[in-house]
């Protein structure tokens, strides 16, 4: 009885997660009179790097809003990683979280 009943909520959730997503837009396709465009870029000079954050922020086709964050580090750390093929800042990924 037991076993029947775990069968089948594992084959529900299985279906579940099997389904179809959601059908995404193209990126073209969006409307960008109303939205906030962030674009992330890194520039290396000499042995340090820029972490540049950029923001404009659009309402009905007009920009009210632009900013530029940066945050500065050295292109390598000392770590105490035993691992000596640490990668360099300017070539780690970048993460996005949207929330």
């Amino acid at each position: 009885m037991y076993m029947k009943s775990f069968l089948s909520i594992i084959s529900l959730i299985a279906l579940v997660g099997c389904s179809t997503p959601k059908k995404e837009d193209a990126l073209e396709g969006l409307d960008k009179k109303s939205a906030r465009e962030v674009t992330l870029t890194t520039v290396t000079k000499g042995d340090t790097v820029y972490h540049l954050t950029k923001q404009n922020i659009w309402l009905n086709g007009e920009k009210i809003a632009e900013k530029v964050d940066t945050v500065k580090t050295n292109l390598t750390q000392n770590t105490w990683s035993p691992n000596d093929s640490t990668p360099k800042l300017n070539e780690i990924p970048i993460y996005v979280t949207v929330q």
